[in-house]
């Protein structure tokens, strides 16, 4: 069957191509996996035993590190996984031996406006429900342990507030005096659900919990997903579960999940999530599904795990970093690298035309709305405004001391002039750039991109970390905010500033990492500002702390840690055939 992308919805494609997909023992072995480092979970599903491939595998040779980043998205969300399969697809055909590895999409944006990013058209990951719905059940596993979490904390409160001290030390517990107004996380569940971001929780008699303001996040906030995406090993996943601050004291001291007594249960339940899912391209590349943290708030990357087999088992690895370079490549460059030890031998920056219009000052674009014809007809004066962010991201790049290589997303509304101008921009300011059709051709549209890409992995590169762990919290950030985002300087509210000023005097503290928090609509904090924003400063409102990830968390505007649900949600146009069990409707 031929399968056309202007004629199919993607998950029509994704169910024609599963019919001739390969089973995932065969996929397995023929990427070098043994049997009994396979844990298979039905025909064309299963897991990779990490801690056995990794016993046979440590010291063979590691493949080139290939990172896919972007510049600054439209809402709409500029095809970097679509990018990143097809480049896989594309390495396929010019008989590369590739191995990709990818996040887990979020049962929220699934079913909300984003879709399941699986890719799409000819460039896609399979089998597309699996992929998007349940998977082996990871988020399960992470939902689980990070409530597990939550019921110590409030049955601990419940229990302190209706004991005496010696009742507590005849159950073989102690006073911790958890402050009910500092309790840092909240219940978690994998939907959009605004509804549920501030409850009162512990209602009724004593015997009903513990009265106090609680809520809900999304799952794929939870620290304990961020871990499962920086972990080495089951030992480091672990001791890091022991770390997570799940309250404070009302002296202000720090509560542990070990505090708790939880840390080992919580750990019990990511025993399973722990070892990465192995899934393939639609023209049968290996791409492992492993870890969905946050891009904005956490690290956003899929796990050190999959890379660490990725690059054993190919000579080519692919992963992704999620939003622009300035979030997600930055993360990528500066977290990810410091803690896997891997260095990348070429970075994808992935541009559409419709994106640098917008930064150009083209008119708003809004998810389900129609795009003003300004996206789809020629427009070279908007098109020269808007580079400035691609110049901005691709400068990021080299920053890290690699040169980038930045790909034109083809759109079939592209014209040859716009398309010359973006490439003319790219080289001129030290990338190389290759013009990719993979969502209309699949690994054919993507070999100018797959060689562009071989180019720059045979290119040595001096890879550097733009700050060192040695340097303090507040110079880091005012480094990352100068560097990478363009801002003059860095404000800090009162709150930021005291919690500054405590880390940076706290030892401990100061070995973590920073993770940074903004909008990925801009380089700036403020979404509405496109381009590449001169005279600013970023504005820090706060520090978290997610010491069981090794990060220090600084806020840079308002964050909600649980999305909302519009109001044309993507689960209104997915359903079920009755007569086959298929699952349609999925993008």
């Amino acid at each position: 069957m031929k399968l056309d992308p202007t004629k199919m919805k993607d998950w029509q494609i994704a169910e024609a191509a599963e019919a001739d997909m390969k089973p995932f023992v065969s996929l397995a072995k023929e990427m070098g996996l043994e049997e009994d480092e396979l844990i298979p979970m039905g025909k064309q599903l299963g897991k990779v035993d990490f801690i056995k491939a990794m016993a046979r595998l440590r010291g063979r040779p590691q493949g080139k590190y290939i990172d896919v980043t972007a510049i600054t998205p439209t809402p709409l969300g500029e095809g970097k996984t679509t990018t990143s399969m097809g480049l896989i697809e594309g390495l396929g055909k010019i008989k590369k031996n590739v191995v990709g590895a990818i996040r887990q999409p979020s049962g929220g944006p699934t079913f909300n406006i984003k879709g399941s990013a699986a890719g799409g058209g000819l460039a896609q990951t399979i089998p597309l429900t699996a992929f998007s719905i349940r998977l082996t059940g990871d988020i399960d596993s992470i939902t689980n342990a990070h409530n597990l979490a939550m019921v110590a904390v409030t049955s601990r409160l419940q229990h302190e507030a209706n004991y005496s001290d010696e009742s507590l030390a005849k159950r073989g517990l102690k006073r911790l005096d958890i402050d009910p107004s500092r309790v840092e996380m909240k219940w978690a569940m994998d939907f959009c659900a605004q509804a549920l971001r501030n409850i009162t929780i512990g209602k009724g008699g004593k015997m009903d919990g513990f009265e106090m303001e609680s809520g809900f996040q999304i799952t794929v906030s939870s620290e304990i997903m961020a871990i499962l995406a920086v972990a080495k090993d089951l030992k480091d996943m672990r001791a890091r579960m022991a770390r997570i601050v799940v309250a404070y004291d009302k002296k202000g001291n720090e509560v542990t999940a070990a505090d708790l007594d939880v840390d080992g249960a919580m750990t019990a339940w990511m025993t399973d999530a722990i070892n990465p899912n192995l899934l393939q391209t639609v023209e049968g590349q290996p791409v492992f599904v492993h870890a969905g943290p946050f891009a904005n708030i956490a690290i956003g990357q899929s796990s050190i795990i999959a890379d660490e087999l990725g690059t054993r088992l190919g000579d080519y690895h692919v992963t992704e970093s999620g939003f622009g370079a300035d979030i997600g490549f930055e993360k990528f460059w500066n977290l990810k690298c410091r803690f896997s030890g891997l260095v990348p031998n070429a970075v994808v920056l992935v541009a559409t035309i419709r994106a640098l219009k917008m930064h150009g000052g083209g008119p708003t674009v809004k998810p389900g709305l129609p795009l003003d014809a300004v996206y789809t007809k020629e427009n070279l004066a908007l098109l020269e405004k808007g580079c400035e962010n691609l110049v901005a991201h691709i400068e990021t790049i080299k920053k890290a001391g690699v040169r980038p290589v930045v790909c034109i997303n083809s759109f079939y509304t592209d014209t040859k002039a716009e398309i010359a101008f973006v490439r003319k921009v790219a080289e001129a300011n030290g990338a190389l750039c290759a013009l990719s059709e993979h969502w209309l051709k699949g690994g054919d549209g993507a070999i100018e991109l797959a060689e562009a890409v071989v180019s720059a992995c045979n290119e040595k590169n001096q890879f550097r970390f733009l700050y060192e762990l040695d340097m303090p919290l507040g110079k880091r950030i005012e480094t990352i905010a100068r560097e990478v985002y363009g801002a003059d300087g860095v404000t800090y509210s009162d709150t930021a500033a005291k919690k500054l000023k405590q880390y940076e005097a706290d030892p401990d503290a100061a070995k973590l990492g920073t993770c940074m928090v903004k909008t990925h609509l801009s380089l700036s904090h403020d979404p509405d500002i496109k381009g590449r924003p001169k005279g600013w400063d970023l504005p820090i409102s706060d520090i978290l702390v997610y010491k069981g990830a090794g990060f220090l968390v600084p806020v840079a505007g308002a964050i909600k840690l649980m999305p909302g649900t519009c109001s044309d949600p993507a689960f209104r146009r997915i359903d079920v055939d009755v007569r086959t069990g298929k699952v349609q409707g999925l993008f």
